[in-house]
């Protein structure tokens, strides 16, 4: 998914800012809130921007996407690999894009991708690894 943002970016020639819950989430009271409301501030001075977020801040991510619905630049993008556990609330993305498991062929070109550069061993077939990964992230 993650690729798929910057990728999206690339090819829009947009700012890509990813935001991990790791960097958000803190102990102290309403201080994540705040992380959170941060991030979207740098956003808000890009010209463009796509975040992936993670779906633990409802409250607080539906109140900024109502604020940032001004800012005609801003492109809020979501990720989840649980789709239905998404609170209803955060119904309000204008585009759902279901990106399902990789196909042998594409999972066979993700392997030559991230392979590419490495010095792999004269045992390594990446066409069968293709064919027995299916499902496999």
């Amino acid at each position: 998914k993650t690729l798929i943002a910057r990728a999206m970016a690339n090819e829009t020639g947009a700012f890509f800012f990813l935001i991990h819950g790791s960097e958000i989430m803190s102990k102290l009271p309403g201080e994540s809130e705040l992380n959170l409301r941060k991030a979207f501030e740098k956003a808000k001075k890009r010209e463009k921007s796509h975040d992936e977020i993670e779906h633990r801040f409802v409250l607080q991510l539906l109140t900024l996407m109502e604020d940032i619905q001004q800012c005609s630049h801003v492109i809020v993008m979501a990720a989840t690999n649980r789709p239905n556990s998404i609170n209803p609330a955060l119904r309000r993305f204008a585009l759902e894009i279901n990106i399902g498991i990789p196909d042998v062929v594409a999972r066979l070109e993700i392997l030559c991708i991230h392979t590419k550069n490495m010095k792999l061993g004269d045992d390594v077939d990446l066409v069968q690894i293709a064919n027995e990964t299916y499902g496999c992230w």
